[in-house]
Formats: structure tokens, C-alpha cells, sequence
């Protein structure tokens, strides 16, 4: 089910909001000396086309984002942890400056559940006296908060509270807490506090739970659905966050310093950056258009250019990957940010000879904007992953057809862009069709004649706060379990076949690897080194060996898979995963974030939403009576240039 929205006209912050937070914040810093762990989590089993290289390469910006928040908000004694990197750290046995953090926080994705979990099970073993303030969030925490609380009365683990937003989600709360923490007072036992008397209880975007005198839950409380910050300028910059990585290792405990600067390049090349958050397609499989509130989220040019350019200049980063839903989506936005970033000089240079990088379009849009290509290549674009789906436009229709789709791939090889197309397999394409484009082998074929220098295809699977999610397991689409092995959250990136009414889904799992197989293998490598596609021969060499690489990985990984869709029994779903406890929202409203049956007294989630709490809550009287008490708010510590000002 899609995330219900908010009412029109309230879905996002007011202008300027998420600055005072960060400003406040910084005055509530000086008497709040807070310690900080970020933990990313990570499953090693997820590695496989077309993720291999670049995860774990490219620190993810989540966390990152994170870590610029607190560092900006004045707690510098923060670090990332990224299981990537350290695969062995135990939250139990950390400690950053000599001490047990204040604040753990764990970032997942739904396929990195397995270690996420383990790592909040460590973190609850420590002594409840010294016990930091357990805070998960992430994509998995806006869909699923539930999952990250035990219902088992034998085993309470889970964290303290979950963060169903963003930052700016999270500095609310750090200033509610911190508004109201006594000297000497554990964060932990200042939350326990907070939320028992209701302060949290009108900040949008926490879901947190009722327990008994045990400490074991008894029930969720969500306080709604989050508003978003509308002018990405407002957001931290990311040049902060990699201060904060810790240097990769198998020791289970933290470092003494983080990630020296010099260092950064070497196990971070690729750098991802939010650009732009939203899409005009409403594709019934994909959770974007919910997520972002039916709303177009924008970073400024000018604060663009500044983050890239600092962040070569000051760790040498060359590759970033802009983390957009739809980069073409608006044409003068587009053609707004790609002047600023053509007119940037790099140390003297220009922008395209230092800085190359590339998103996330469709082919619609790239036809839109075919005429303004040359000025994408000066400002930099080398790559552009295009969301092809199928070709011929029977999966789903976003205006692209085989010869669409040609076309622009054409246009983009003559930008010298390399075209990255991303494919959906699905029940009813067969693997090769004589004489039609229908067939995938027959469309990867066109693709890779039309330019394709990289393929993504992976399995129609249901993604968490999308239309479709729900149907699919009511439906009986989704598996359960085949051959008596359970599908697992590692399973759902798309690589295995877990829902299909398919007689023979076996062969839809073969048919992915045929897939990669006959694009990337080793007559396609010498090919490319004499005829490549873009006009840069070693470019498209190195993405064959990348992807040879990761075709190994994949058909380690999935053919076993494929062996028991063959032989083994197929076991369905009829039920919705669900939380376990039950879920309300405040005053007596359904559960935003919860499904069907876990929403109080049975009701089911509206459509949109209100904020329950009509006028100032308890948490803005508080703020209220603490600024006429005299509590200082200062601005920034630092003066910036109006054209990226407020990033400190």
C-alpha cells in the first residue's frame, strides 16, 4: 500500500525550517556534549549484478546525510560505520573518544534486514544503565517500521525509537530531547521520558512503542507522516559526512580516527549526491510518487556545483552519481541546473574535464530534451541510467517504444553519454520471440545495437509502498518458501524469481543470467576494445569486465535458486507481511505507516492525512516557553555566499 499523503497545501515545511532547526540546535550543542555512531548495514549476500562494484565503492548517501546533520548541528564526535567496510563491528563493544555512544544509528534497506537486526540485538545487550538511544531509520524504516521491534515477549530487542523520514525528522527530535534533558541524564532515559509524557507526540515521522514494565512492546505509536523539506539548499552539506567514516577493517571495535581525507578517494571513488527527489510517471510497482507527496524536490545549480567541486577538491572524488527519482524530470529546472554546472570551472578547468557524473532518467524525457544533450555532456553527464522497463510497452507505459527508445540511446552516444538502460523481466516476456521485439534477449540485443554500454535486468518482485504490494500477496503471487528454503530479505533485490504465476518459473531466473550472458562476456570485451559504443574505447571495455565480474557473482548466488524452483515445492503467501504489534496513530487516528490489520481497532489507513494536533503541540508550547525564558538561538557560526548560503 502507497504511503497515505498529507493534506494538500501541508506536505512539506515551511521555507527556512530545517535552518532553524540546525541553528538551534547549535546553541543547544555547547551544553550537550553528545557522541554518536551511525551504523549502515549490509548484507554481503546482496552482491551481484547490477549493484557489484559500486556498493561497495560509493559511500551511501543516507548515512552520510546523517552524519552532515549532527556534525552541522554542532555534535562533531560522531562516526560512520559502514558494514560494507567492517563487517565484523559489534555495537557492544564500541566506543568513539573512551566512551559508549550516546546515540546508535542504524540505516537499512529491506534486503539488509538480516544484519540490521543482528546489529540492534548487539546494541541491546549492553547494560541498560549505559545503553545509548537506539534510533533506526532508513528506506526499510519508512515502509516497515515495525520490523524493527521484537514481539517476543522472550526477546525484546528492537530499537528505541524509528525515524520514518528525514533529517529533518531527525533534529526535531535531538531538539526535543535535548530541550529537555537534565544534566548528567542519559539520552535513552531523557527519551523514555519525552515519550511517555507525550512530547514526541506531534513531530511527524517517528513511530515508537508502548512497553510494559518489562520493557517489553505492547503496542506502536506513529506520529504520522512526515513533511518534507521542500528547497534542498536547506540540507547539511555533504562534504561534512566524510569526515566521519571509519577506516575499513574486520576488528570488531572503532578506530581511533576516522577515515584520513587522503583516503577517501581510494575506498570511495564514486560519490552519490540528492539532487532532485520526484517523478511525473505514477508506475503502479514503484513507491516514489507517494513517498515524495505528489511533489518536485530541488537542489539549486549553484549549491550543486559547490557540493561536487568541494568534494573533489577536498578528497578527490572524480565520479558522482546523482541519487535522483528523475534527474529530466522537469525540463527548465534541468536545463537550469546543467547551465550552472557547464558555466563551473574546476581549478581553472572545465567542468566536464574534472567532474563526470551521471543519474537516473527515462527516455520520455530524454527525447524532451534531446536538442539541450550537448550542453548535458559540458556539464559533465557521462552516464545516464534510463528506466526502459520493456521496449515495446506492454510491462508498463512511460513513452518509450523500440523505436523511442533508439532514438535516444542514438542522442546520447553522439553526446558521448553512455546510455544505461534498466529492465524488468516478467511473467509474460518470454526469452527470445523470432521476428518481434518483444522477446528480453531480442531487447537486449536492440540495446546493446543502439549503444547500451551497461544492462540492469532484474524480476518483477513487490515493492514495499507501491499499489501493487499488497494484491501480491493476497493474491497468492508472492512465495513463501521453495524447496523448504524461505525467500529472505537478501532476496528481494530483484535477482531472484519470488513471485510469479509463471508454470515454469525456473526458467525466468535462467532467463536473467541468458540475459547478462549475452551481453556481457568475453566477445562482447574484445569488441569493445576495437568497435566500442561510445567512442571511448576503454570505457566501455571496463564496464564488460565489471560485468563479467559481477555475472560470476550473480550465477553463484542464483543458480541454486533456480535448481529448487525447478525441483522443489513452491509454497505461497496469502498474508500481507504485517506488523505483529498493534499500531495507532495520536489522538485516536489509524496508523499511517501500518497495513491493514495492524492499524487500532482494525481500520484501515486513509487516504490522506492530517496532522492530528490542530494548533501548536506540546512540543512547540515547550520550544515556546524556553525562547521566553531567554533561550539563545544563534544563527550560523559562518558567513556564506549568498549562492550557497546556508550550508555551513
Amino acid at each position: 500500500m502507497e504511503l497515505p499523503r498529507r493534506e494538500r497545501g501541508d506536505e512539506l515545511c515551511r521555507p527556512g525550517e530545517l535552518t532553524a532547526v540546525r541553528a538551534r540546535l547549535r546553541a543547544l550543542s555547547r551544553r550537550h556534549e553528545l557522541v554518536s555512531v551511525i551504523a549502515c548495514a549490509f548484507d554481503q549476500r546482496t552482491r551481484m549484478l547490477p549493484f557489484i562494484y559500486a556498493d561497495t565503492r560509493m559511500a551511501p548517501a543516507g548515512v552520510r546525510a546523517i552524519g552532515s546533520a549532527l556534525v552541522d548541528a554542532g555534535f562533531a564526535k560522531t562516526r560512520i560505520v559502514l558494514q560494507q567496510w567492517n563487517p565484523n563491528f559489534r555495537p557492544a563493544q564500541m566506543r568513539l573518544d573512551g566512551r559508549i555512544p550516546d546515540l546508535f544509528l542504524v540505516s537499512s534497506m529491506q534486503m539488509h534486514s538480516a544484519p540490521a537486526d543482528a546489529l540492534l540485538r548487539d546494541a541491546c545487550q549492553i547494560d541498560p544503565a549505559h545503553r545509548p538511544l537506539i534510533v533506526a531509520g532508513g528506506p526499510r524504516a519508512i515502509y516497515e517500521p515495525w520490523t524493527f521491534f521484537s514481539a517476543d515477549p522472550q526477546d525484546p530487542w528492537g530499537a528505541d525509537v524509528v525515524v520514518t523520514g528525514e533529517e529533518f525528522v531527525l533534529l526535531s527530535l535531538l531538539e526535543a530531547l535535548l530541550s529537555v534533558r537534565a544534566a548528567g541524564e542519559s539520552m535513552r532515559t531523557t527519551f523514555l521520558r519525552a515519550r511517555d509524557s507525550g512530547l514526541l507526540d506531534d513531530i511527524p515521522g517517528l513511530v515508537y512503542a508502548r512497553t510494559d514494565r518489562h520493557g517489553v512492546p505492547e503496542e506502536l505509536i506513529d506520529t504520522g507522516i512526515q513533511r518534507l523539506v521542500g528547497d534542498l539548499d536547506e540540507l547539511p552539506h555533504p562534504v561534512l559526512g566524510y569526515r566521519l567514516l571509519e577506516p575499513p577493517s574486520h576488528k570488531p571495535t572503532l578506530g581511533a580516527q576516522a577515515l584520513p581525507a587522503s583516503l577517501v578517494r581510494k575506498y570511495s571513488p564514486i560519490a552519490s549526491l540528492v539532487l532532485t527527489f520526484g517523478c511525473k510517471f505514477t508506475c503502479p510497482y514503484c513507491p516514489i510518487p507517494a513517498y515524495n507527496q505528489r511533489q518536485h524536490r530541488v537542489k539549486s545549480g549553484p549549491r550543486i556545483a559547490d557540493e561536487m567541486v568541494r568534494l573533489h577538491e577536498e578528497y578527490g572524488i572524480p565520479y558522482f552519481l546523482g541519487a535522483d527519482d528523475n534527474f529530466f524530470n522537469h525540463k527548465q529546472r534541468t536545463l537550469g541546473i546543467l547551465e550552472t554546472l557547464a558555466g563551473t570551472t574546476v581549478r581553472g578547468r572545465g567542468f566536464r574535464k574534472s567532474i563526470r557524473w551521471g543519474t537516473e532518467v527515462t527516455v520520455h524525457d530524454t527525447l524532451q530534451l534531446k536538442e539541450h544533450l550537448p550542453l548535458a555532456n559540458l556539464a559533465g553527464i557521462r552516464w545516464l541510467w534510463l528506466g526502459v522497463e520493456d521496449m515495446t510497452a506492454t510491462l508498463i507505459k512511460k513513452g518509450q517504444s523500440v523505436d523511442r527508445t533508439s532514438e535516444a540511446f542514438r542522442a546520447l552516444r553522439s553526446q558521448r553519454i553512455c546510455p544505461m538502460p534498466m529492465m524488468m523481466h516478467h511473467d509474460s516476456q518470454p526469452l527470445y520471440t523470432a521476428g518481434k521485439p518483444y522477446g528480453l534477449l531480442n531487447q537486449v540485443r536492440l540495446l546493446r545495437k543502439a549503444g547500451a554500454v551497461s544492462l540492469q535486468v532484474l524480476m518483477m518482485t513487490p515493492s514495499t509502498g507501491s499499489k501493487l504490494y499488497v494484491e501480491a500477496f493476497t493474491s497468492g503471487l508472492a512465495y513463501e518458501s521453495v524447496g523448504g528454503r524461505r525467500v529472505e530479505s537478501h532476496m528481494l533485490d530483484g535477482n531472484y524469481v519470488v513471485a510469479s504465476r509463471h508454470p515454469q518459473p525456473w526458467r525466468k531466473q535462467l532467463n536473467i543470467m541468458a540475459a547478462y550472458l549475452y551481453f556481457y562476456n568475453p566477445v562482447r570485451f574484445v569488441v569493445a576494445l576495437v568497435r566500442p559504443k561510445t567512442g571511448a574505447r576503454f570505457v566501455d571495455a571496463v564496464w564488460q569486465i565489471v560485468g563479467m565480474y559481477g555475472l560470476v557473482q550473480t550465477i553463484r548466488r542464483t543458480f541454486g535458486w533456480a535448481v529448487r524452483l525447478l525441483f522443489g515445492g513452491i509454497r505461497r503467501r496469502t498474508n500481507v507481511p504485517d506488523s505483529p504489534l498493534p499500531m495507532r496513530g495520536i489522538g485516536g487516528q489509524p496508523a499511517s505507516h501500518a497495513l491493514r490489520s495492524a492499524s487500532a481497532g482494525g481500520q484501515r489507513r486513509p487516504d490522506r492525512v492530517a496532522h492530528p494536533i490542530a494548533g501548536p503541540g506540546r512540543w512547540e508550547r515547550t520550544r515556546a516557553a524556553g525562547a521566553a525564558a531567554g533561550a539563545a538561538v544563534e544563527p550560523p557560526a559562518i558567513a556564506l555566499p549568498s549562492s550557497i548560503d546556508p550550508v555551513t
